[in-house]
């Protein structure tokens, strides 16, 4: 029994006892020792030496079956038996001296118990890596922290490499890309640091790393001195290193140095270009963006769906909506698969320029593609839907939505903002109260500019309130713009300035809505003494700016002002004329009476005129009297047959005033021909809880008896103050009658 125990070395355990769980292939592999067929029955000295040598073999053969069982059960995640495995492997073992029989096993499960997040039994495989004095050894080191790195445990992980005497920069590497990877930059680069002063030095994996913390941390110093630190390295060129370096550079916003890079790379690949083309994305230089994308398409290399997204949402941003559009329609041509950015961008895309089939067109796209229940898409439609002035649609993708969020319900009052549907606005406004919803800036600021429009101050001020209660507010600039905007708009331009001088921190966006109120109100001086100011504090004019200027000036008669800054837009400010720049232009002459200068710019503007701009100069024309520009303004506004009855009205003044009784009776014509109606006028006043609405003749309202009383008392007020209505004009009224 003594032999037999000494012979197995199992501890109570026999062959047969394990022969029962073992696969048949090791039954088959086993090398079987017939000691009685090959020799004489030997003394019992030789069987002694036979059973030492037989028991060596069997034992190696059983230690590879074993290895083999290990590998099998950690490659399928069966820890529970892999575990036992190796502690049968390391019974076999412990009558051997070396280690390396279980240092294998011990790594494949420390890499097991990583992937299947077993930190229990990871930590107990380290525990007895430090009681066989294994924690040193540059096979376990890495794999050790890896392990910790997986939990995200860092300082156990840092605590394996600094305790390890390896000079390999793996664990180093490994350390260093979970700190990235966790976004802790600054623990990446101190243990760059470290590392480096330990005499390790860094390889091609070590900087991509590095340099990516570089940028995150805006480190420029640090980052030129890994960038020496790789042109002084012997390492090969890498490419991945190169596309680190681009985009560091890019993070910084040394684009020159990026691009300088890109030239002189070897080699390129599809990260190489969309890092360039970010680097000018982030930077709005979306000019050498396009260009590069250009370059990138004639060179034949296969666009990623991430270099699309980026040049179409560039082409977003900048208001090149249709071209945005062109580049999706190219995504599908290409056969590339579309994702839920780029349907986003193109929805986006449909909304600014209501291009609704398009937008419908997307929507059968992401059903299909299975991305309608994603929120930002489902987002996105209902905003292409109710700017395209769809609201059914829009409704109903907003109601059958599940859990929706604080955007969902942006997007909708967003919408019914952008329709000026002041009452749906408000009652969703309070739904969403009532749903637990805290309103955020976004929502403010959508519904501030509709109260606004709409002349509902009411609303505003109670806004103004809400606002005023909450600190989290204070930092959001377009919310006090939209505020400044509102009291603007709603002719309170000293509550305007007031809050306009309370603000500590103001935009372009700041001082164009003041501006615009100040001219909304005659006030041109004011209106260009702040033009004066923002200049002065450096805040550079956008192309709407000029317009609320020109306006100002416009309103005031202040035609030399307007000139100089018209003439000032390209030259000093950099930007191109617009067709509402040529419009307001057109208007300041008009109003002025200096027609033919009006004439002048409409001829050599190099926009096509639009049906507002002849009605603007044919109103001046009728105002000054002036036939001769009137009669050709009437023309070209008749040339595209309008379908505002306002603009035949004016015409037929005009007509009616020179006496040219035949062209008067040609715009009837027009009018009936085309079926032009008018729209009754409409007039409401805010009775306190709601808004009460009057059409031209409407007698449903049940007060109608009393309103027209009232009305008939005003009538009589305005002949008692001499006013004199025009009575030398076709009325618009007179005008449908006669055509009808």
């Amino acid at each position: 029994m003594h032999s037999s125990s000494c012979y197995f070395i199992l501890r109570g355990l026999s062959i047969s006892q394990i022969q029962k769980f073992m696969p048949k292939t090791w039954k088959q592999s086993v090398k079987h020792v017939d000691i009685q067929t090959s020799h004489p029955s030997p003394t019992s000295s030789d069987s002694r030496k036979c059973s030492l040598i037989t028991h060596g073999i069997d034992n190696e053969s059983m230690i590879d079956n074993l290895l083999i069982s290990l590998k099998d059960f950690v490659s399928q995640g069966n820890l529970f038996r892999a575990f036992k495995i190796f502690s049968s492997i390391r019974l076999h073992a412990s009558s051997t001296a070396s280690d390396d029989i279980i240092l294998h096993p011990i790594s494949s499960l420390i890499l097991c118990c990583a992937n299947f997040k077993s930190l229990r039994q990871g930590e107990q495989l380290h525990a007895h890596v430090l009681s066989l004095g294994l924690d040193q050894h540059p096979i376990l080191v890495p794999k050790l922290v890896t392990f910790y790195s997986t939990f995200n445990f860092l300082v156990s992980a840092r605590s394996v490499t600094e305790n390890s005497n390896i000079f390999h920069p793996l664990p180093w590497n490994l350390l260093i890309s979970s700190y990235v990877r966790n976004a802790q930059y600054g623990e990446a680069l101190s243990t760059y640091k470290q590392m480096k002063n330990k005499g390790i030095r860094p390889d091609n994996f070590t900087y991509p790393s590095v340099l990516k913390a570089c940028g995150e941390m805006l480190d420029l110093d640090l980052g030129r001195e890994v960038h020496r630190s790789i042109a002084d390295s012997c390492v090969d060129w890498c490419l991945f290193v190169h596309n680190a370096l681009i985009s560091m550079y890019g993070k910084l916003g040394d684009v020159d140095v990026a691009r300088s890079l890109f030239e002189i790379m070897p080699e390129k690949d599809n990260v190489s270009w969309n890092s360039m083309i970010s680097n000018y994305a982030s930077k709005g230089m979306w000019s050498e963006a396009f260009d590069l994308f250009e370059k990138m398409q004639d060179e034949g290399i296969v666009l990623n769906i991430i270099t699309w997204n980026t040049i179409a949402g560039g082409c977003l941003k900048i208001g090149k909506y249709k071209e945005a559009l062109k580049l999706l329609s190219q995504i599908r041509t290409c056969g590339t698969h579309v994702d839920a950015v780029a349907m986003i961008i193109g929805l986006g895309a449909c909304s600014h320029i209501g291009a609704i089939k398009i937008g419908k067109e997307i929507h059968c796209l992401a059903i299909r593609s299975l991305c309608d229940g994603f929120d930002n898409v489902t987002n996105a439609l209902i905003t292409m839907y109710t700017r395209c002035r769809d609201l059914t649609h829009a409704y109903m993708l907003f109601r059958f939505m599940e859990a929706r969020t604080i955007i969902t319900w942006n997007s909708m009052l967003s919408g019914l903002a952008h329709m000026d549907l002041s009452e749906e606005a408000s009652l969703l406004f309070r739904e969403m109260l009532h749903s637990g919803f805290e309103p955020n800036f976004v929502t403010i600021a959508s519904i501030l500019p509709l109260c606004a429009r709409v002349a509902n101050l009411q609303y505003g001020k109670e806004f103004h309130c809400y606002i005023t209660r909450r600190e989290g507010f204070n930092n959001y600039l377009l919310i006090w713009n939209s505020l400044v905007e509102m009291y603007a708009r709603s002719g309170k331009v000293l509550e305007a300035r007031r809050l306009f001088d309370l603000m500590r921190n103001r935009d372009e966006v700041t001082y164009t809505s003041m501006i615009a109120g100040y001219g909304m109100q005659g006030e041109g001086r004011a209106a260009l003494k702040l033009f004066e100011e923002m200049n002065r504090f450096q805040i550079k004019p956008d192309a709407v700016t000029m317009v609320a200027v020109l306006s100002a000036c416009s309103h005031c008669g202040l035609v030399f002002e307007g000139e100089m800054v018209f003439k000032k837009m390209q030259s000093v400010y950099g930007i191109v004329p617009r067709l509402e720049h040529f419009d307001c232009m057109v208007d300041l002459y008009g109003r002025a009476g200096l027609l033919n200068k009006a004439k002048e710019i409409i001829t050599r503007m190099p926009y096509r005129p639009s049906t507002a701009l002849w009605a603007t100069l044919l109103g001046a024309c009728r105002i000054h009297g002036n036939t001769e520009v009137g009669e050709w303004a009437a023309e070209k506004l008749l040339e595209m047959r309008p379908e505002n009855s306002g603009y035949y009205v004016l015409i037929a003044n005009m007509y009616a005033a020179a006496g040219c009784w035949d062209k008067l009776a040609k715009v009837r014509t027009f009018m009936r021909d085309l079926g032009v109606k008018k729209a009754p006028g409409c007039a409401w006043v805010d009775v306190g809880t709601r808004f009460s609405h009057f059409l031209v003749g409407d007698t449903s309202n049940p007060q109608a008896l009393e309103v027209y009383t009232v009305l008939e008392g005003l009538t009589e007020l305005m002949k008692d103050t001499n006013y004199v209505s025009h009575t030398d004009f076709v009325s618009d009224d007179e005008l449908v009658e006669e055509i009808g």
